[in-house]
């Protein structure tokens, strides 16, 4: 968005040079001549994060101060009345009422408009914060109506604007922030205008890859920062394949580092326990088929948990596989994990705040880690025996790939020293999960799961037995074995509602 300001916005330094030799110059003087030739306002609402309402118009306020002293020309203009030179120092000043705020974009293109000659282009970044902070910090209704009236004046039959630019998360039309507003374009990750220009395409990511040198880094940066898809069109993400060759070409989790994800945490906080199974699976290579609305509003996030996947999309942290038209405007689409930065997101900033809803899970779930760290079976079944307890209902319990997600959830977290794959071939089957070790000293690790019908003691004990018996039977170990991982230790797990049995070879 800077990059546009930079591009239209009149200014005393000459900034065509910024982009003389990009693709835009070789497009003709139809687009040259807009470089540099319009007032611009600028806004980006990316730090209005604050817990009470009083304090977000307080940071508001600021915004529009900065903004407005951003235009000197307009102090002491002949070219604006005298009411709107008042308005104008009363913004500076930071003394104005939320009604009257709620005219700064309107005003402010205005006095643009009079004093240049030529009407502004407005650009909002991130417009929708605020109303992610309100939904959080519970004055929702009060940031949706002053958006609502500032947005309203200053978009809607506006005749001091040339045209506007704003990005958001969500679309949040039915709030009617832009009520009435029929003259909006706008693009969403599932269609194709300007999909190949607000990220990085494969050949511009090769062509990066070759000027440092480092071609055959290509499929690590795949693996890391590819997956995204905005229409038909394959996506990287830019922050961080920028951090990743700033960094010498060593991957870390650039992205998720800029900003927060509180407002994830408290919607993954609303999930039950088959969403929380699915979303295990994600991180397991998974996909899921599922409805996506994209205008989907934060209170139907609250009334419905399953409306956490179009969030999940629209925010970046899912992958859009494929898609279909659904019914009343959705669609039917298959999601998946884009790529290991994004796993390390739900790994370590959603499943771990999950276990951390009370203090006795979270120490059930590291509890069983050091378990299996230790190698002590004891430790391990009593740490489940725990957490099985603590959080799931007897009639959550039956079939077997419940277990298994709620099982690849505690083993996600692992991943600092374990590479966890689960249901993949090796020897004569398909284990259900499979620890390999990052570090020579740590032991590889197998597990089998079984559900048995009965809680009896001696039934688990023989579905626990079945499960190592499996395991041998199958040469599960044989891949890791085959590598030179030594030693590789087999777990048998058997459930039966919140029974479980667990013993090791």
């Amino acid at each position: 968005m800077d990059m546009l300001r930079v591009f239209f916005e009149k200014s005393e330094e000459d900034t065509s040079v910024y982009f003389s030799n990009m693709n835009i110059w070789k497009c003709g003087r139809e687009y040259r001549k807009h470089q540099g030739q319009y007032p611009v306002i600028f806004l980006t609402f990316k730090d209005v994060k604050y817990d009470t309402w009083d304090e977000t118009f307080e940071k508001l306020k600021e915004l529009f101060q900065k903004e407005y002293g951003r235009h000197k020309e307009l102090k002491g203009s002949s070219q604006i009345a005298d009411f709107e030179a008042r308005y104008y120092e009363k913004v500076l000043r930071g003394d104005v009422s939320k009604v009257e705020l709620a005219s700064a974009l309107s005003s402010l293109s205005q006095m643009l408009h009079e004093h240049h000659g030529t009407a502004p282009v407005i650009i909002i970044d991130e417009y929708d914060t605020p109303i992610q902070q309100g939904f959080s910090r519970k004055y929702y209704d009060d940031i949706i109506l002053f958006m609502r009236n500032l947005f309203s004046e200053g978009f809607k039959d506006n005749p001091h604007l040339s045209f506007g630019f704003l990005t958001g998360i969500l679309r949040i039309a039915q709030e009617s922030i832009f009520s009435g507003m029929n003259n909006l374009k706008v693009s969403s990750i599932l269609e194709d205008s300007y999909s190949s220009y607000f990220g990085f395409t494969p050949d511009e990511v090769r062509a990066m890859a070759a000027y440092y040198n480092c071609a055959e880094k290509y499929s690590e940066i795949c693996e890391w920062y590819d997956g995204y898809r905005f229409g038909n069109q394959e996506i990287f993400n830019p922050w961080s394949v920028i951090g990743y060759f700033g960094n010498n070409c060593k991957p870390d989790t650039f992205w998720i580092s800029t900003g927060s994800n509180e407002i994830l945490s408290d919607i993954m906080a609303l999930a039950n326990e088959d969403l929380l199974e699915k979303l295990a699976g994600l991180l397991q290579g998974e996909k899921v088929l599922t409805q996506i609305d994209m205008n989907v509003v934060y209170p139907q996030l609250e009334a419905d948990p399953y409306y956490i996947y179009s969030f999940l999309l629209v925010a970046g942290y899912l992958k859009l596989e494929s898609f279909a038209p659904g019914l009343l405007g959705t669609h039917m689409c298959r999601v998946s994990v884009p790529n290991k930065e994004i796993a390390s997101v739900y790994k370590k900033e959603i499943l771990s705040k999950l276990l951390q809803r009370n203090s006795l899970l979270s120490s059930s779930a590291f509890k069983i880690q050091r378990a299996l760290f230790s190698h002590d079976t004891g430790l391990l079944q009593e740490a489940m025996q725990t957490f099985l307890y603590q959080t799931i209902s007897f009639y959550d319990s039956a079939q077997e790939n419940f277990y298994q997600g709620l099982l690849a959830g505690l083993l996600a977290l692992t991943d600092s020293s374990y590479q966890v794959t689960s249901n993949r071939e090796s020897g004569d089957g398909r284990y259900d999960f499979q620890l390999r070790p990052k570090n020579h000293l740590l032991p590889g690790i197998i597990i089998e799961i079984k559900v048995s019908k009965k809680e009896d003691g001696q039934e688990l004990h023989k579905s626990a037995e079945s499960a190592l018996r499996q395991i041998e039977e199958k040469k599960y170990r044989f891949q890791m074995e085959q590598d030179g991982i030594s030693p590789v230790l087999t777990y048998g797990i058997a459930f039966c509602g919140k029974q479980v049995k667990i013993i090791k070879k």
